[in-house]
């Protein structure tokens, strides 16, 4: 259960960080709304994740998920550019998400 809501909340972290770089471009007072809900949103699975989780492996796990999440939605979204030395460096990143869930106690 605590795995799922950890999922939904990289899934929550995703959204928000790509609502802020939208919301900067809309400009509007809805579409900077945006990212303050999912804020809370995001923090609040994040807390219930880690009730049933090592605080350690949920926030690794949420931030290296959460941070090639937002690469990929930027080059589809946004029309971001990722290097070879940055997908190198985000296929790291996840093998050591998978490690760290693989080896995690909880």
């Amino acid at each position: 259960m605590y795995w799922l809501v950890l999922a939904i909340a990289v899934v929550t972290e995703i959204c928000w960080a790509l609502s802020l770089k939208w919301a900067a471009t809309a400009a509007t007072w809805q579409a900077s709304s945006v990212p303050i809900i999912l804020s809370f949103v995001n923090m609040g699975l994040l807390a219930w994740a880690m009730r049933g989780l090592p605080a350690g492996t949920a926030y690794a796990v949420w931030t290296g998920l959460g941070a090639v999440g937002v690469i990929i939605g930027g080059v589809f979204l946004f029309g971001d550019r990722v290097s070879a030395a940055q997908a190198g460096f985000m296929a790291l990143t996840v093998v050591g998400v998978v490690g760290t869930k693989l080896f995690a106690t909880a």
